[in-house]
């Protein structure tokens, strides 16, 4: 999708990604960003008359308030915390498990917001675009039909990410839940969304 992203520092399409039945993740379907609060105003404009159908903001409502997206009251912007208020756990550096087994609510909240957007691209980012945009994206990538070590290659492009992170995240999704699907089950997510998730964004 060309976008202006001027500002932001790591902002991407998860286009051309290849999946193991040998098909590709669909080029301006999914985009993952930080956050748009860094944006230029040329950038603003951009993604505002651009094909971007949503943008899903991940931040906990204090960020949005310290640091206020320029796109937030526009009709495809939508605010959607990914995390609970209280975390409850201490993060670990090297797996997000604990973040999938304490928030899945509003994780599948947040599946379901990119799931149901209206026919266009979806942009998905939280304050670094990195931790929280990173478990979205790949539970998204993960039903699309894309490999845990090329979900982890792509987190990995992140600054400061190591794809090890990533791996050892989606090996705890298997072992515990069985996989993606089976986890966003967990969280209310019907079979039909996961459908309507994995057909928008390949190819």
């Amino acid at each position: 999708m060309d976008l202006d992203w001027s500002g932001c520092r790591n902002a991407r399409d998860l286009g051309g990604l290849p999946t193991v039945d040998g098909g590709r993740i669909r080029a301006g379907a999914l985009l993952r960003s930080d956050g748009h609060h860094l944006l230029t105003p040329a950038a603003v404009e951009s993604v505002r008359c651009g094909p971007v159908s949503r943008i899903v903001d991940l931040r906990w409502s204090w960020e949005c308030e310290r640091r206020p997206s320029p796109l937030a009251g526009e009709p495809i912007y939508r605010h959607v915390p990914m995390l609970n208020d209280v975390l409850g756990y201490e993060p670990p550096p090297d797996t997000y498990a604990p973040m999938l087994d304490h928030n899945r609510s509003r994780i599948g909240t947040a599946f379901r917001a990119v799931a149901e957007a209206p026919p266009g691209g979806v942009v998905v980012h939280c304050h670094g675009g990195r931790d929280r945009t990173g478990v979205l994206v790949a539970l998204l990538l993960t039903v699309a039909g894309v490999a845990a070590d090329v979900v982890a290659a792509d987190y990995a492009r992140t600054e400061g990410c190591s794809p090890e992170a990533m791996l050892h995240t989606l090996a705890h999704l298997d072992d515990r839940y069985g996989g993606a699907t089976p986890y966003l089950a967990r969280a209310d997510i019907e079979p039909g969304t996961v459908a309507a998730a994995r057909a928008r964004l390949r190819e």
